[in-house]
């Protein structure tokens, strides 16, 4: 089950992160993630109205308070990765967060992966890394070397940095009560925590908020039902596990832009990563 969550859980991000890039060049990207965090509460909202209020064990609001402040961290030093850096660079060098997550795991959450499933991940880690340099044609090392030279890159190490104990606090936060109970309290205190920075920053945009009310509607549904199954998905395996399956959204996002929206990828060029993310990806299944 935890498979098809997570496969579930990347496929929505995909919609997800379509959505943000349509909103993002209409607005900012301030405003996009403040969008993210608040538009996904009545959606959240709902799933707790079905499924009930669960109980509540102690040490729930504590890992909801440092998940917020991790992810918006994150979050914002991603944005000005994004801003200041190529966005191959950033892309290829946030997959380390993977191999963080991997220790973070193990020492946070007790989660003892199996020698295949470490693999498989490491493998994941690989085909991704292949997957953005080979397809932008830069040296295998240029992410790394941008470290030294970019300020971009430095700032998505730290947003690589800010994001894996997001994945603990929030998978601990959805074994003290319910997962979409952690997911409204959670991203609660993340749109709390941005919006006075979005307010000071990005005040201009927020009539646009009404000209774009679809839109942000349709970024908090596909929000809501990626992180509900990924979170879900946490609370059934070692959380690596279900981040390295989720990393088959960039190969979707790739062949989605190629074959409908004309956009440059080219299958020749990706295949060598594709090929060792679906390898990755078996290895993790069958060593479960």
């Amino acid at each position: 089950m935890w498979f098809i969550l997570s496969l579930a859980s990347a496929l929505f991000q995909i919609l997800r992160n379509m959505v943000m890039k349509q909103l993002g060049h209409r607005l900012d990207d301030t405003i996009n993630v403040w969008g993210r965090f608040t538009f996904l509460l009545p959606f959240a909202g709902i799933g707790i109205l079905y499924t009930g209020i669960p109980v509540i064990q102690e040490g729930f609001w504590l890992n909801g308070i440092l998940f917020a402040i991790v992810q918006v961290f994150a979050v914002v030093c991603l944005s000005k990765a994004l801003k200041k850096g190529d966005i191959s660079l950033v892309t290829a060098l946030m997959k380390i967060s993977l191999m963080l997550l991997l220790i973070w795991g193990y020492f946070a959450l007790d989660e003892i992966p199996t020698p295949m499933g470490v693999l498989g991940v490491f493998l994941s880690v690989i085909g991704v890394y292949l997957l953005n340099v080979t397809h932008t044609r830069i040296s295998l090392w240029a992410p790394f070397a941008a470290i030294f030279t970019d300020a971009g890159q430095r700032w998505a190490f730290l947003a690589a940095v800010g994001y894996v104990p997001s994945v603990v606090f929030i998978k601990k936060m959805a074994m003290l009560s319910s997962p979409v109970f952690a997911i409204f309290f959670s991203y609660l205190f993340c749109a709390l925590l941005i919006t006075p920075y979005t307010l000071y920053k990005s005040w201009r945009h927020f009539p646009g908020i009404t000209r774009h009310w679809k839109s942000f509607m349709g970024l908090g549904f596909f929000a809501a039902i990626s992180t509900w199954f990924g979170t879900t998905a946490y609370t059934l395996t070692a959380s690596s596990y279900v981040e390295a399956i989720k990393q088959v959204d960039i190969l979707l996002s790739m062949l989605i832009g190629h074959y409908f929206f004309q956009e440059s990828a080219k299958i020749r060029l990706i295949w060598p990563g594709a090929v060792v993310i679906l390898i990755g990806m078996v290895l993790i299944k069958t060593g479960a």
